[in-house]
């Protein structure tokens, strides 16, 4: 059974990968580069890149290759700070995204420079949020937002919109002002997105019911993510049988980890995901919890 869990999930993520690279090179390809609109992250640094390489010394590059040379330094940082599993995903990912890039040919299918800005900004997003929502980025600035986010609990989006600052004013000052506004529409639009469907900003409550022994799913929820726990006593309503009910704020980047982790020690284990508004108390960020077991315990699970 675990060993068909691991061969589904992998398919999946193929699978998000091959949509995120679709999605995103047609974002680019028929929208954003037609429009001479600027995308968010690592890509619209490449775009800038090939841009003014092509207008202040006449070499082509493709968008496709820059991305993939931008992002290979961004992949060793991955790897130390995010762990091998997730770097791997996120290089597949950019790979996929490059082939893409050079396969799609550039042509605009719409004339308005609004609805092309919209539009390539929403489609990005949605292949970036659906990776970030499975357990990996798509590498580049995502990479830099995770882990900022991971260490202070600031939203993913947030934290890319303020990173693609950059792009915005490099966009100014290279060409004019009206494309940087529209980068600024088009990056907006890919960080709402990014918060919609992925929202690592926000807090969740789980409710776990659970008939198996308290320690085991203690020590399944400690090996994957480090927050308190509170368990309950509880009375099966029709069976009459007991359950331990646990409860755990997280945030929502650790929710696929922890969901994964519960079914691997009890598949029949029921789950409520609930939205939480606001948390009032000792909910640190992952690096100050792991300071504050290292220091109690020493050593972190």
């Amino acid at each position: 059974m675990r060993e068909f869990n691991q061969n589904y999930e992998i398919v999946t993520r193929c699978v998000v990968i091959l949509i995120n690279a679709l999605l995103a090179a047609i974002g680019l390809n028929l929208f954003l580069i037609p429009a001479n609109v600027f995308s968010a992250g690592l890509n619209g640094v490449s775009q800038l890149l090939s841009e003014a390489l092509n207008i202040f010394s006449g070499i082509t590059v493709d968008t496709g290759i820059l991305v993939f040379l931008l992002n290979i330094p961004v992949f060793m940082l991955g790897w130390i700070k995010l762990g091998p599993k997730a770097t791997i995903y996120s290089f597949l990912t950019v790979f996929s995204f490059s082939i893409s890039l050079l396969l799609i040919p550039v042509h605009a299918i719409v004339e308005d420079t609004l609805l092309n800005a919209i539009v390539g900004g929403v489609l990005v997003g949605i292949g970036a949020a659906l990776c970030l929502k499975f357990g990996f980025t798509t590498g580049g600035f995502d990479v830099l937002s995770v882990i900022i986010a991971k260490s202070t609990g600031k939203s993913v989006g947030n934290m890319m919109f303020l990173m693609n600052l950059l792009i915005i004013m490099l966009a100014g000052l290279l060409f004019n002002w009206e494309q940087a506004i529209y980068t600024v529409i088009s990056i907006y639009c890919l960080s709402i997105v990014v918060d919609k469907i992925h929202t690592s900003g926000n807090k969740l409550t789980l409710m776990i019911i659970s008939d198996i022994p308290e320690d085991n799913m203690v020590q399944q929820l400690r090996k994957t993510v480090v927050r308190g726990i509170t368990i309950f006593p509880g009375k099966g309503g029709i069976s009459k049988k007991e359950r331990s009910v646990y409860m755990i704020v997280v945030s929502r980047y650790e929710l696929y980890d922890i969901e994964k982790a519960i079914y691997e020690v009890d598949p029949h284990a029921f789950v409520n995901v609930m939205p939480t508004e606001h948390v009032m108390g000792l909910f640190y960020t992952e690096n100050q919890q792991k300071e504050m077991l290292r220091n109690a315990y020493g050593q972190v699970e």
